[in-house]
């Protein structure tokens, strides 16, 4: 059952809902980055479905995991048309998460380094000779 004007969200509650501010909730509408419009009060008061607030919380994740707005954009324009590009949408999201899966290497990567360097430390003070540890004095 579609929803109505009466049952949708304000711009306070989906910015409370999403944790996108007031201002990015307007920027998204201007770049085209939701599905749909975004329906209006007789006031002409923003007014979001639970679907825009859905699309939203999607749109958070990837912009969190780095996908650019131009690809976002894209994605939404890929969803607002419809049936028939699936196969572009797979292709669009599937090399995103394989930039998103070599990040994450790249930070064990660096969590194992920082491990291996707490653990120098950690021994070190334990032994109670930590002194000079990486002292860039002579």
């Amino acid at each position: 059952m579609a929803d109505t004007l009466a049952e949708r969200l304000g711009i306070g509650e989906v910015a409370e809902r999403t944790g996108l501010s007031i201002d990015t909730l307007r920027f998204y509408e201007r770049e085209r980055l939701l599905v749909g419009p975004v329906g209006r009060s007789a006031g002409g008061r923003r007014r979001y479905s639970a679907f825009d607030v859905e699309w939203l919380l999607i749109c958070v994740k990837l912009r969190e995991s780095g996908m650019p707005l131009a690809e976002l954009r894209r994605f939404a324009e890929l969803v607002r048309s419809g049936p028939g590009n699936e196969a572009e949408r797979l292709a669009l999201l599937d090399a995103h998460r394989q930039r998103v899966d070599a990040r994450i290497r790249e930070l064990e990567e660096c969590r194992a380094v920082i491990t291996w360097k707490v653990g120098v430390y950690a021994e070190h003070l334990a032994r109670g000779d930590a002194g000079g540890l990486w002292d860039p004095t002579p």
